[in-house]
């Protein structure tokens, strides 16, 4: 099982919210959200992902995803937005509630997750080691920012506890990072 890790600074933490660009980039999420699970004609069952939300206008929440989905089910920044908008109304204080089948929600910050973790942790970062020279273990997590970077002392701490990857010389946008990573992760058959 490989799991990601997406941070987002400004990402809203309620489902209050039409427009996905108003909300945080709620459109990047959709797009993080699309390249984590889905290939062609398939759904990736092998993948668990994390988003955590640091915007207005209670956070710090996080969504874990492993979602039960239909082979049916449409691939849309309209339906993945209409997912994390329902999972977000779903948030119940004080417990890490099941929204959907293989959907939790929960108010949960990086760190504290992080801390609770007991396998390999990578981040990526350009100025990390290149990825294909490092011998990845099964189950392990990758951890990936989004444009606007992650909370300084935050940053700070996960890499006490995580190794900086990098994918190479160019700098992509968060959801080609996971795309890439994914493929890496595809070759190694990990």
């Amino acid at each position: 099982m490989r799991e990601i890790v997406y941070f987002s600074k400004n990402a809203w933490t309620t489902g209050n919210f039409k427009d996905l660009m108003q909300a945080g980039r709620m459109d990047i999420v959709c797009h993080a959200v699309i390249m984590s699970f889905f290939v062609s004609n398939k759904l990736r069952e092998d993948v668990k992902l994390h988003l955590f939300f640091y915007g207005k206008p209670d956070p710090p929440k996080h969504l874990e995803l492993m979602p039960k989905i239909s082979e049916n089910f449409q691939i849309s920044k309209k339906d993945i937005a209409g997912l994390i908008k329902r999972m977000l109304y779903k948030y119940k204080k004080g417990i890490k509630n099941e929204a959907f089948p293989g959907c939790f929600v929960e108010k949960l910050s990086l760190l504290n997750f992080i801390k609770n973790l007991n396998k390999d942790i990578y981040i990526l970062d350009k100025n990390g080691e290149d990825i294909r020279n490092i011998n990845i273990k099964d189950n392990s997590i990758f951890i990936i920012g989004d444009h606007e970077g992650f909370e300084k002392k935050e940053l700070r701490e996960i890499k006490k506890v995580a190794k900086k990857v990098s994918l190479g010389n160019v700098t992509y946008f968060s959801s080609q990072t996971i795309a890439i990573l994914n493929n890496e992760l595809d070759r190694r058959n990990l």
